[in-house]
């Protein structure tokens, strides 16, 4: 569990938007659409699924209008595979994204809001459909999180 990513997800009253980010064809790289597809949209968490195209939904996201918009993403953070950091767009600077046809940090410059990434550090991103095992188990961790906040309420 992510005592940050709790941190944003008791914030009262404020709207957060999950992005899924990533390519369903390249494995571990698919994790952040894995994830937005299975988080449970409620009053103030919503979620969006962009896969590799995130700039064509640049209008569709400020339309909608989040306090915080977290994008969640596959990063090699030259780490274990499956360790996942909550970090704002600015702390980003020497990680490097899978696919993308904009870079996270020039896509920042189109929102007002804060905007956080959720990295997953990948174990395999070859061709392929299927994320790892140990990618997916934390995958189905950091879903539970968000969708059960209530839970973790007060840690």
């Amino acid at each position: 569990m992510s005592k940050e990513l709790d941190k944003l997800l008791f914030l009262k009253n404020k709207k957060k938007l999950f992005v899924g980010i990533g390519n369903l064809l390249k494995m571990d790289d698919g994790v952040g659409v894995y994830i937005s597809k299975k988080i449970k949209n409620n009053g103030d968490v919503s979620s969006l699924t962009a896969e590799v195209s995130i700039e064509n939904y640049i209008g569709k996201i400020n339309n909608m209008n989040p306090d915080i918009l977290i994008l969640i993403d596959c990063v090699d953070m030259k780490s274990d595979a499956g360790t996942f950091k909550l970090l704002k767009l600015n702390q980003i600077h020497d990680l490097t994204f899978n696919t993308h046809n904009i870079s996270l940090k020039r896509l920042s410059e189109f929102f007002k809001m804060p905007v956080y990434v959720l990295g997953i550090q990948p174990e395999k991103i070859d061709f392929g459909e299927n994320i790892s095992y140990l990618v997916k188990a934390v995958a189905n961790r950091i879903i539970n999180q968000i969708n059960k906040k209530e839970v973790h309420h007060g840690c």
